[in-house]
């Protein structure tokens, strides 16, 4: 019998697993804060120190897990699922040296001609030599679900966007078959397949029932918009966490480079969307976390400052301007420290404000209403600003973590 469901999520700031039953209540979720989160073999020893944690009736009694991992992290293993060099993380971009060589074989304005894309840290590898005696280029995911079911080169749609692969058609188009090092991409199947049983070793070490199938997984910003329950065209998510995040659900796939916006499959729909660089690493640049409390209550969000602040930490964005060169504008600055967090908080809502009206420009179905999370969620003056710059109805999603986007996935929702 198999009551309970696991979802498991690697993101920038530590591992979290998560269980559910067949009600989608949550039995038991444990996160851990890895010490050198840059190195596999540390992934893998939070992972099976995830697993070994859970309490014994809930393992025995799982029927799948599912596993999330940050988008865009490579890893290049050879034929056991070694890895052959450190990994390449999501905000790696040494790849940036050859774009003009993407260039000569890529479509113009591809997703993939980004210094940090999964195929320019290809790319990288490749130049230098490393992909001669490698066998397999893996997502983060990829290679921690195979650390359970034992099967290699195997990705799903979601994670697997970034390396060029058509989401549109599920294939991997004809200038990326033609590249030399194609032999090591992975088989891709939708998020949440059953890949296989979990491995014997693994269901023995850690007493998990045997019957356990290990599904593909997802992204860890997808597996949130998943956890929201968002489902219908014109449901947009706004995740409020160090970088402000919008994904939009529409019957339109839309990709405009230009503009930083991208669609992810999603079921019949599209999620289409874009990550700004603006967002709470900013705030926490300027204000403790309780300045931001103490003086958030002391904003009166009926009166807006009209500032026109756009907040970044350095110059550069990427989403609803794509200019690397963009500066920050924190200017007029005030003496008065609650005028200038209302100045900072109106700034990313217009950001946010900006983004949803570039999709509907670009295609999209109209966003009709908002759920948010992240830590911004939190923050109910910062919520009535945001409606008052988007005149949309906006809550806070239910679940939030991208363990239980990865838990429903697990169990089939």
């Amino acid at each position: 019998m198999s009551d309970f469901y696991l979802g498991m999520d690697f993101g920038t700031s530590g591992a979290r697993a998560l269980v559910i039953d067949e009600s989608l209540g949550i039995v038991y979720q444990k996160k851990v804060n890895p010490v050198n989160y840059s190195a596999p073999h540390h992934w893998q020893e939070v992972l099976f120190s995830l697993l070994n944690d859970i309490p014994l009736m809930i393992k025995q009694h799982l029927g799948a897990i599912a596993i999330n991992g940050t988008s865009s992290t490579m890893i290049l293993c050879d034929q056991w699922g070694n890895p052959l060099d450190s990994p390449l993380w999501y905000n790696d971009n040494r790849g940036q040296i050859y774009l003009d060589e993407l260039r000569h074989f890529v479509p113009k304005n591809h997703l993939v001609l980004s210094a940090t894309s999964s195929l320019s840290k290809v790319y990288w590898w490749y130049k230098k030599g490393l992909t001669n005696n490698a066998k397999y280029v893996l997502n983060q995911a990829d290679w921690l679900g195979f650390l359970l079911h034992n099967q290699l080169g195997i990705s799903d749609y979601h994670n697997i966007l970034k390396l060029g692969y058509d989401v549109e058609n599920l294939i991997y188009p004809n200038w990326l078959q033609n590249l030399p090092f194609f032999d090591l991409f992975p088989q891709v199947k939708s998020p949440g397949e059953v890949v296989d049983l979990i491995s014997p070793n693994i269901a023995k070490n850690y007493q998990i029932n045997p019957q356990c199938v290990v599904k593909t997984g997802t992204t860890d910003s997808i597996g949130a918009f998943i956890a929201s329950g968002a489902s219908q065209a014109g449901i947009g998510v706004t995740s409020l966490g160090s970088t402000l995040v919008i994904k939009l659900l529409s019957t339109t796939k839309i990709d405009h480079f230009p503009s930083g916006i991208y669609s992810h499959r999603f079921g019949d729909l599209w999620l289409v969307g874009g990550a700004s660089n603006s967002g709470g690493a900013v705030l926490k640049y300027y204000f403790s976390d309780q300045e931001l409390q103490e003086l958030s209550l002391q904003i009166n969000p009926s009166q807006f400052t009209n500032f026109n602040y756009y907040p970044l930490l350095k110059k550069g964005e990427r989403f609803p301007i794509n200019d690397v060169n963009l500066e920050p504008k924190l200017t007029p600055k005030p003496d008065n420290k609650v005028l200038f967090l209302q100045g900072l908080l109106e700034g990313i809502a217009d950001i946010e404000n900006r983004g949803y009206q570039l999709l509907e420009t670009m295609g999209a179905t109209p966003v009709t209403q908002v759920y948010t999370a992240g830590g911004g969620a939190k923050n109910a003056v910062w919520t009535t600003i945001r409606q008052g710059k988007l005149k949309l109805p906006i809550m806070t999603a239910h679940q939030t973590e991208s363990a239980y986007g990865g838990a429903l996935l697990a169990l089939g929702r």
